[in-house]
């Protein structure tokens, strides 16, 4: 059977958003220079400040702080 990128849609658009603003920008010279800043950006960047339209223009941290909280309020 063969695999369909529309599967898997939301791991295609994060790959391709990693490499875009992450990967290239970075001048990685070896697997350990990608191991000590990839988590970085996704902990500081993709999760806490980059806004996702899927998540009604929230950072998914926001978005996460928004929908545990009661009644869909803004945790502080």
């Amino acid at each position: 059977m063969r695999g369909n990128p529309y599967d898997n849609a939301k791991a295609e658009s994060f790959m391709k958003t990693l490499k875009a603003e992450a990967l290239y920008p970075m001048d990685l010279q070896s697997f350990d220079d990608v191991a000590e800043r990839l988590p970085r950006f996704i902990e500081e960047i993709h999760d806490k400040r980059r806004l996702h339209s899927a998540l009604a223009y929230l950072s998914p941290t926001r978005f996460e702080a928004r929908h545990a909280s009661p009644r869909g309020q803004f945790a502080a």
